[in-house]
Parts: C-alpha cells; sequence; structure tokens
C-alpha cells in the first residue's frame, strides 16, 4: 500500500544521521528534475556533503541516482509530504515549488533556511500567484528581470528582505551543453521545416482553447513538419484536446507528439517554436537562439495585481525581441508569419549561462558553513 511505503520513507528520512539531513532538495516529479541535476551533481562531485532528495514522482530519474551521499526517498502530494514539511528538520531546504508557506505546505516549525530555484525564466509576478515567494529565504534569480521583480515586491509590500542569488537557469545550461554536443546536420532543401508548438497551459491556452487543433491542421496542410509537446497541466487537464489533434495526425510521418517536457530532442531538431504565454519559449529562444511565434491568447494571470509592480513580465515585454506575435484575428496567417520568423535570432539575458551550478553550490556550501 502506497501510504504504507511512504510512511516508513519518512521514517526513514527522520532516522538518518542529523549530520546527513543538513541539506534537502524536494522535488514534485520527473519534469522538475532538470532544474535540480546540476546542482546535486556539482555538490556530489566537488564536496562531501549528503544531500537528501525527497520526491512525489514516481519516476523522477534523481530517485534513481546512485552515490554514497546522496539519499532518496519517494513520498506523497498530500497528508505525509505536509507533515514531514512541517516537521522537517534539515538546515536547507532547496525547492522549485512556489506557494510555500501559503497551501497545503508550509514551513517546518524548525529553524530552516529555504531557497527557491526557478523552473522558468518567466517574470515572478504575472505568472505565478500573490505571495508566491514571500516565505523563501533565498531566491536562486534566472536573470536581472527577477531580482527587480523580488525587490520591488519587497518594497511595495513591506516584506522582509531575501538574500537573491545571481545564478542563472539550469535548463539553459543544459540546452546549451545539449546544442555543443550535437551534429548539426545541414538540412535539405527538400526536407520541410519543422516546427515545434509548445504552449503553457490555461482555460485560454492554445490547446485549450481549440486553436491549436486549427494551428496544427493549417501547418500540416502546408506541407511543414510539426511536433507537439503539450505542458504537463494540459496533459492533465485537456487531454481531450489533445485527443482531438492525434486522431488526425498521429499517422502521419510529419507529425510528432511529445508528452515529456524534460526531453531536448525537439527543441534541437526544430527550426521554430509556436508558444502563447510559456516559459519555454525563453528556453528555446536564449538557449538556442532561435524564434518564437507567439499566438495572442488572453494572458496567463495568477496574481490580479501584478500591475501594482509596475514593471512590464518578461513573457510581455520580451516576446518582440525574440519572435513575432500573432493576433488571433490573423490565424490563418500562421504559415506566413512561420516563414517570415524563421530567420531571426535572439541572445540570451540570463546569468552565468553554462556556469549556474557552480555559482548555487557555492552559495549553498556558504550557507552551510563548509
Amino acid at each position: 500500500m502506497k501510504l504504507i511505503r511512504h510512511i516508513k520513507a519518512l521514517i526513514n528520512f527522520m532516522q538518518l544521521p542529523k549530520e546527513w539531513r543538513r541539506l534537502t532538495f524536494y522535488s514534485e516529479g520527473k519534469n522538475y528534475w532538470p532544474h535540480l541535476e546540476g546542482l546535486i551533481n556539482t555538490l556530489l562531485n566537488t564536496t562531501d556533503i549528503h544531500i537528501c532528495y525527497i520526491s512525489s514522482g514516481e519516476d523522477d530519474p534523481g530517485l534513481l541516482l546512485k552515490h554514497k551521499n546522496f539519499h532518496a526517498f519517494k513520498t506523497d502530494e498530500g497528508f505525509v509530504r505536509n507533515w514531514l514539511f512541517e516537521n522537517i528538520k534539515t538546515d536547507i531546504m532547496v525547492m522549485t515549488m512556489p506557494d510555500l508557506n501559503q497551501f497545503q505546505v508550509k514551513r517546518s516549525i524548525h529553524k530552516v533556511h529555504y531557497i527557491y530555484v526557478q523552473h522558468s525564466l518567466v517574470s515572478l509576478h504575472m505568472i505565478y500567484r500573490k505571495g508566491a515567494f514571500d516565505h523563501y529565504d533565498t531566491i536562486f534569480c534566472a536573470g536581472p528581470h527577477h531580482v527587480e521583480e523580488i525587490r520591488a515586491m519587497e518594497a511595495k509590500y513591506n516584506l522582509p528582505v531575501k538574500t537573491l542569488v545571481e545564478h542563472g537557469y539550469a535548463r539553459l545550461d543544459s540546452i546549451i551543453e545539449e546544442a555543443e554536443t550535437r551534429d548539426k546536420p545541414k538540412k535539405d532543401a527538400t526536407q520541410p521545416q519543422h516546427i515545434l508548438i509548445a504552449p503553457s497551459w490555461s482555460d485560454s491556452g492554445v490547446i485549450e482553447s481549440g486553436i491549436g487543433e486549427k494551428i496544427v491542421d493549417l501547418l500540416m496542410l502546408d506541407g511543414f513538419k510539426v511536433t507537439l509537446r503539450p505542458h504537463p497541466q494540459t496533459i492533465k487537464f485537456a487531454m481531450n484536446k489533445i485527443d482531438n489533434i492525434l486522431k488526425k495526425h498521429l499517422n502521419c510521418e510529419r507529425f510528432n507528439y511529445e508528452d515529456n517536457v524534460a526531453g531536448q530532442d525537439s527543441l534541437h531538431d526544430s527550426d521554430i517554436m509556436i508558444s502563447d504565454w510559456s516559459g519555454a519559449a525563453f528556453d528555446y529562444a536564449y538557449g538556442l537562439g532561435k524564434p518564437v511565434v507567439f499566438v495572442d491568447v488572453p494572458k496567463k494571470v495568477n496574481n490580479i495585481d501584478y500591475e501594482e509592480i509596475g514593471i512590464d513580465p518578461i513573457e510581455v515585454a520580451g516576446r518582440h525581441s525574440i519572435g513575432r506575435v500573432l493576433n488571433i484575428a490573423n490565424i490563418n496567417n500562421i504559415s506566413e508569419i512561420v516563414r517570415l520568423t524563421i530567420t531571426q535570432k535572439s541572445e540570451s539575458h540570463a546569468f552565468n549561462p553554462g556556469t549556474s551550478s557552480t555559482v548555487g553550490t557555492n552559495k549553498i556550501k556558504e550557507l552551510l558553513d563548509v
């Protein structure tokens, strides 16, 4: 029974020597492992620090990592995890999960230093809920916009000043590293251009609204190669919309369906991305220099007060610098817009490209005083 297994894992964690429980990472599942993997491997390869890794994902690759100083535990997303978090004894807790202490997941009753690691390049005040980062002690910032936004929120709402680290973004580093090791075969003129459709998730998102189906139909009709890469939450809550697309095109050799956002093949193999408000668009543009066409569906707003901060979110202000914005009314012109945009190039605006794991490791060592 899963509950019993989770309780046993909790007991095993609590029984570890105190010195082995000084540093704990928590992952919601496999899609968050890429944002923590670099930090964990760098710590294991360059220090003697023990790491506890707790995950709520049954298929999280982090649970399979083998190292004498690495201790992995599987938990649930409910009672066992929530009790553990509220009672955990660890010096540092590293997480990619916003909304700490706002809902079920609380800060520990014991003294714990909480570090937030970015799992997206998007801004922190529109897509995330109000107060999503208020209860963290240290924020690892992916770029200058995160520093500016946190400081603006602290000033606006009279919040305690957090430690901000000019960290960078692990996902970006991984994409850059992978690009450097991959062969770059020249595309034959007869091969179709490859379009990656990778939107975010919301009720008005590209797939949820049904616009995605029309986009795929138009691009397939015009001879493009198309990869559909929906957000995990879209797969969870709008699979019927995805099924409508798959029924039409899954058997076509020019169509691919990808349900694992942790993979990178489609990022490197494609020529251009179509998105909406997804942070993946900035991963793609900053990591590979490739362009993005943004379908202008309604903004993904989880904080209705975001304008109080007085800063345009990067997913609003940065769209025109990495591609073009397509009005929904002009959706029938999607192929033409793709052809006009496909040669556009982008440059990264993230901290420490290629070395974020080293920067993060040094900060964690400093906090642990080792």
